[in-house]
């Protein structure tokens, strides 16, 4: 009896020094990634590939694509215009046109600047919001401070986890939140570079009435995307609001409500105003990628 209880012993601690080193890795190193993935200013567009595949000038990159679509454009114009005569179908005087394509021309190949400041702006917006908290209680206001606070005031500690007690679950399901919260910003982070890249097209739909919704619907994607940034900003400081002192359990669920709300931002988002969701639900393969 004696030995098959050993046996026993030995296996939970085998089980728990697994699961400690990885949680233990996972603090010390997802969080910190979990900040740079969320919180995303003008820094993205600063990648040099990325810069020459947008385009340096009109000459290279998207931008020399979108310039040759607007020729396109004002030849699809032309020839449209011409046929009117024989068609008698309505279209726009050339004068409009012409002052469209002057104006979102100039947008379409100002783009890379006028994202660089939509970028800035929801950055300073969330930094603004984070820094109203770091004021209050004197702390950073980020995932990397957070783990360690709840860590310590809620007895969820690498040193003497046992993942088979209430507060071994409870850590096991704040990991798996966390991965979630991984592949979910990481795939975030993406499509706000996708978006970016197409701008160009974007700006460039607006010259053609039978284009401009492509705008619409990027526009919608892009701020949907963006605006997770800030419900985050407010979800972090409500957890830091919290008094995680008195080691009950409401508390500890309480963080997992937390967690639960920053998986569940962008959709959240998206029911609001629209736009695409990076939702994981379970799994890689089950990611949403779905635009109202």
């Amino acid at each position: 009896m004696e030995n098959n209880a050993d046996i026993t012993t030995n296996i939970i601690n085998t089980i728990n020094t697994i699961f400690e080193n990885l949680f233990s890795s996972i603090d010390s190193n997802l969080y910190e990634v979990l900040d740079d993935l969320i919180f995303i200013n003008s820094d993205i567009l600063n990648d040099k590939y990325f810069s020459k595949l947008l385009g340096t000038s009109t000459a290279n990159g998207i931008l020399l694509i979108a310039n040759s679509l607007l020729i396109g454009f004002l030849l699809y114009y032309a020839g449209k215009y011409m046929l009117t005569n024989f068609t008698y179908e309505n279209i726009e005087n050339p004068f409009q046109f012409i002052f469209k394509c002057i104006i979102f021309g100039i947008c379409m190949n100002s783009s890379f600047f006028i994202i660089e400041q939509i970028l800035n702006i929801n950055f300073n917006i969330s930094s603004l919001i984070k820094s109203v908290g770091e004021d209050l209680w004197g702390k950073n206001i980020c995932f990397t401070e957070l783990i360690t606070e709840i860590n310590s005031n809620l007895s969820i500690n690498k040193n003497n986890l046992n993942i088979f007690t209430i507060d071994g679950l409870i850590k096991g399901t704040l990991t798996v939140s966390l991965l979630n919260l991984v592949f979910s910003y990481s795939l975030r982070y993406i499509m706000i570079k996708i978006l970016v890249l197409i701008s160009p097209f974007a700006f460039l739909s607006l010259t053609l009435n039978n284009t401009s919704h492509f705008f619409k619907s990027w526009y919608r994607s892009l701020f949907s995307l963006l605006f997770v940034q800030i419900i985050v900003s407010i979800v972090l400081l409500l957890l830091f609001s919290m008094d995680y002192t008195k080691e009950n359990l409401l508390n500890k669920f309480i963080y997992i409500g937390g967690i639960y709300a920053l998986i569940r931002a962008n959709s959240i988002v998206k029911e609001l105003f629209g736009g695409i969701s990076t939702s994981i639900q379970s799994g890689i393969s089950n990611i949403k990628t779905l635009t109202r």
